[in-house]
């Protein structure tokens, strides 16, 4: 590992607060200066921009230009992208302006299935409070300018890790899920690899769903932000389904909407760009 630098000159659709904030990762803290520091893939970065360039700089394992392209997904064209859904409607064209920044992250798929689990029924400040003390408890540790951060820990890192430890951590109900689901991977009763080349997302959905602590959310939303890479998904939460039936269901009582009638609207819209303008509609609704 050594410390590397790489800018990148006007850059389109990239804002830090909205790749960030948008709730897809929980590993990335606001920093005084603005800018943003996060753990991925074995690395510890910075991210900062000035004016329009943007610098990464931080201890990679590898190359980092390379890391930076593959990680923030760089060789996707989101001008293109956000041009598409911006002719669907007044509010998908609002939501992209406000959120116009946002790139989907391509993140480890095992963290993310291990996140995602710890996010059930919680709130961002106490999903990264756990997902930082396992880190901190099995990864490994990086030093980066006199601080301290560490790695995800694999699966290998956490076989000998019991449902009581998981609960030291705060992970709560959510214990016996973790320790499940880490065995169910390491018996390859799921197997990752094999799940990252299948290209039927409704049989990789499938496999999801038989992991401890995955439900039809978490699988989505797994899908959607790890490199599964499934942009035809549509993860819906509560945000979610309040603001697809603000915009377009219109029923006086939202809790009567029901998620296959949100899945069918959002396909039927949106196409095989589902998930991206999910990102957009939540993040323009939740934070203005």
């Amino acid at each position: 590992m050594k410390e590397q630098e790489y800018k990148i000159e006007k850059i389109k659709s990239f804002e830090l607060a909205d790749i960030f904030d948008c709730g897809q990762c929980f590993r990335w803290n606001k920093q005084t200066d603005r800018s943003y520091t996060g753990v991925f893939k074995g690395n510890v970065m910075n991210v900062q921009k000035q004016g329009e360039t943007v610098i990464f700089k931080g201890m990679c394992n590898g190359d980092i230009k390379e890391i930076v392209e593959d990680y923030f997904e760089l060789k996707r064209n989101y001008e293109e992208i956000k041009e598409k859904l911006s002719q669907i409607d007044i509010n998908v064209k609002t939501s992209i302006e406000y959120g116009k920044g946002i790139r989907i992250l391509n993140q480890d798929l095992w963290e993310m299935i291990i996140s995602y689990i710890i996010s059930a029924n919680n709130n961002i400040p106490r999903i990264k409070g756990i997902i930082e003390r396992l880190s901190k408890a099995y990864g490994k540790e990086i030093v980066w300018n006199g601080e301290k951060y560490y790695t995800f820990p694999t699966v290998e890192e956490l076989k000998d890790v019991t449902v009581q430890d998981y609960r030291k951590l705060g992970a709560g109900f959510r214990d016996i899920r973790l320790y499940e689901t880490v065995h169910m991977i390491l018996d390859k009763k799921v197997d990752l690899e094999q799940m990252q080349n299948n290209p039927n997302t409704l049989e990789v959905r499938e496999q999801l769903l038989t992991l401890s602590g995955v439900g039809p959310k978490v699988a989505d939303c797994i899908l959607l932000f790890s490199t599964l890479k499934r942009f035809e998904v549509f993860p819906i939460d509560v945000w979610v389904r309040r603001v697809m039936n603000e915009l377009y269901i219109k029923n006086e009582d939202e809790t009567k909407v029901n998620k296959k009638e949100i899945e069918k609207l959002a396909q039927e819209k949106f196409g095989n760009l589902a998930g991206i303008a999910q990102q957009y509609l939540f993040y323009w609704k939740r934070e203005a």
